[in-house]
């Protein structure tokens, strides 16, 4: 009985490792604070804070341009923008900038970088 009870525990564990495992991400263009600054060196191109203008007025990242995502103008904006341009994109936490990642490269974006733990990440490093 208790062999049986083990298995189920290790069976139950080895299932959840693997679930875990496939819930990081392994994209490439999320990138993390030293990758986005060194990348953004290597290769200049538009820095887009995605917050609301009252966010970005708190603060942002120096040489960002702010375009809200929540605004209804979002995809028009980025659409204005050249394609084969790299973008850098952020939002206070990763889940707009996510989001907006998603815009862009259904638009054609091919260079889109988005910074792992948005502003906040920024702040705190």
């Amino acid at each position: 009985m208790k062999n049986i009870f083990l298995t189920f525990v290790l069976a139950v564990f080895s299932f959840s490792s693997v679930i875990a495992q496939e819930s990081v991400s392994t994209d490439k263009s999320v990138v993390v604070i030293d990758q986005f600054k060194s990348i953004l060196k290597k290769q200049p191109g538009l820095l887009i804070d995605v917050r609301t203008p009252e966010e970005y007025k708190e603060g942002t990242i120096l040489g960002a341009i702010n375009i809200d995502f929540l605004d209804d103008n979002f995809k028009q904006e980025m659409e204005k923008l050249d394609p084969k341009q790299a973008v850098y994109i952020f939002c206070q936490s990763g889940k707009r900038s996510a989001k907006a990642h998603k815009v862009l490269t259904e638009l054609g974006f091919e260079n889109v970088y988005e910074l792992a733990g948005g502003y906040s990440a920024w702040i705190d490093m």
